[in-house]
């Protein structure tokens, strides 16, 4: 198996400024798909609850989201672990995969603005 690169290609946006507006502006102009589920969690984990409580991993569940979707090549690459974890009949091979994706997505959270 080998190891998918982190880093992003020339052709991947910057990660944003680390503030909710800034990433959901990126998600929205760069990978919109995210944007139903983002402004869901949002309303349900904080606004609708008035608790800043939760922002810090609310912050960290979609950096890591948004630093995957926004690079085309590595979001294929997640969903290609995913499913042949899902396909596999070996638990040994499931468990490497998604060891693999669980890697990336522990490396992706270190990212910084402008990554």
């Amino acid at each position: 198996m080998t190891a998918h690169a982190v880093e992003p290609t020339s052709t991947v946006p910057p990660m944003p400024e680390r503030n909710p507006k800034a990433l959901r502006a990126s998600i929205a102009r760069h990978a919109p798909q995210l944007l139903p589920d983002f402004d869901e969690h949002w309303k349900r984990a904080i606004a609708d609850t008035y608790d800043i409580g939760p922002l810090l991993a609310f912050m960290a569940r979609w950096w890591g989201e948004y630093a995957i979707a926004r690079d085309p090549e590595l979001d294929a690459h997640m969903a290609d672990l995913h499913h042949r974890a899902t396909e596999c009949t070996d638990p040994a091979e499931a468990k490497e995969l998604l060891e693999e994706a669980s890697s990336i997505r522990y490396r992706v959270r270190d990212l910084e603005p402008g990554q």
